[in-house]
């Protein structure tokens, strides 16, 4: 009882400190919502579009109104949402393998990419159909623009150029396992977009929006960039969708991507929607919301553990630009405690325990709690990391912060009662 009113209190104050935070982040759901909103009555949303077809798809009309509120909401010329994207890194690799020129190059500008998206672009492994094997060079800047100068990222984009053509210059915007880079926030993003625009006029710009959908209240298309694509079951799904990923942008770079996904000739024309229409509509339409409560129970980790003495990034006063949420545990076996705890708490599998594997795309193992009703869900409550130094767990997601409450409340239960130790 003892530990129970101390972990209650621990979370009261932290929930105390952070009440100004939490009025910010409704505020931007809110200009979030607004804009979700205009998109669906622009568009003239009926019930019909809900409706299931068979075949090639070439009549599903929802299928078309998906793709234009998408591309609304985001501020693109077009946008493709398909729930034949497996992942966020089909989607991601659709994008950049659409739009890459044979002899071209691909520059990263943010430094090392995703774990997963290594050996799609050849850094990794040496698969059939990478950047690699189709001739593509992999070019890597690591440009933050906190640190490095409007000049001295036009100069590097510059003498990246003068070494050959770029067919495409890649941002990621969420740090992903990384314990070393920040994730980036629109701000960061249109600097960035703005020095390859004056230093390349042609080069195709592509950003990673994997985590950040509706935390800011302006997407990467605003800021500068051409293309964007990212995961149905992370950010815009909601909560709701069972699978799929979206690209959005100009109209030339996402049928290049959906040439790729499909066939050239075929792009976008056909491709059933299998019935999910509904649930992607209105998955998109809880958004916003969903994603308030996710980013609200990353600020309570985050406070919670910093005033415990643990390293966290973001820190749980800082500005928000995704929905992770860091925390450094410092050994392989309190980074697995934490991940049971979490598994310990979830609406599904609650009754068994994550163990460390090898998962495809990864080169380290990985411990993964995600008790999750669509599995991999991110916008569900989850929590992963691989195993390597610092040890972090990487927490995201969250259908509800009382969800989010709940889940921290109980793992420190268990680790104050050293069932589960990891503080």
């Amino acid at each position: 009882m003892q530990q129970a009113i101390k972990v209650d209190d621990l979370i009261s104050a932290a929930e105390e400190r952070l009440a100004s935070r939490f009025k910010e982040v409704d505020g931007i759901a809110l200009v979030n919502q607004e804009r979700v909103l205009a998109a669906f009555r622009h568009h003239r949303l009926t019930e019909e579009y809900f409706a299931a077809h068979t075949g090639y798809g070439l009549d599903d009309a929802g299928r078309e109104v998906l793709d234009n509120v998408f591309a609304s909401v985001f501020g693109g010329e077009a946008a493709c949402v398909r729930v034949q994207f497996v992942s966020g890194t089909h989607a991601l690799a659709c994008a950049i393998l659409g739009n890459v020129e044979p002899g071209g190059r691909f520059v990263c500008l943010t430094g090392p990419p995703y774990d997963s998206l290594e050996e799609v672009l050849g850094i990794a492994g040496d698969e059939p159909g990478s950047l690699k094997r189709l001739g593509v060079e992999y070019v890597e800047l690591d440009l933050d623009p906190l640190s490095v100068s409007e000049i001295e990222m036009i100069e590097s984009i510059e003498k990246v150029e003068s070494a050959g053509p770029v067919s495409v210059f890649y941002i990621q915007k969420s740090r992903g396992y990384s314990s070393s880079r920040r994730t980036f926030s629109g701000n960061d993003i249109a600097r960035l977009c703005q020095a390859v625009r004056k230093a390349s006029a042609s080069a195709l710009i592509i950003v990673d929006n994997c985590y950040g959908e509706f935390v800011e209240d302006r997407e990467p298309l605003s800021c500068g960039a051409d293309l964007i694509a990212g995961s149905l079951i992370k950010n815009p799904g909601g909560g709701l969708a069972i699978a799929g990923g979206y690209i959005a942008g100009k109209r030339t770079a996402v049928e290049a991507a959906l040439n790729r996904l499909t066939a050239p000739g075929v792009g976008g024309h056909m491709g059933l929607s299998f019935g999910e229409n509904r649930l992607l509509f209105q998955g998109l339409f809880m958004a916003p919301f969903t994603v308030s409560q996710a980013v609200k129970g990353a600020m309570l980790i985050a406070s919670v553990f910093e005033e415990l003495g643990m390293r966290v990034s973001p820190g749980s006063m800082d500005e928000r630009f995704d929905i992770i949420q860091q925390v450094e545990f410092g050994q392989a076996d309190r980074l697995i405690n934490f991940c049971k705890a979490v598994q310990r708490f979830s609406p599904v599998n609650a009754h068994v325990d994550p163990e460390p594997c090898r998962m495809p795309g990864y080169q380290d193992e990985v411990i993964m709690a995600g008790g999750t009703f669509v599995e991999g869900s991110t916008i569900e409550l989850s929590a992963d990391g691989p195993l390597r130094p610092p040890y972090s767990a990487f927490i995201q997601g969250g259908l509800s912060y009382q969800h989010v409450k709940c889940t921290l409340r109980g793992a420190l239960a268990l680790s104050l009662s050293l069932e589960l130790p990891f503080i």
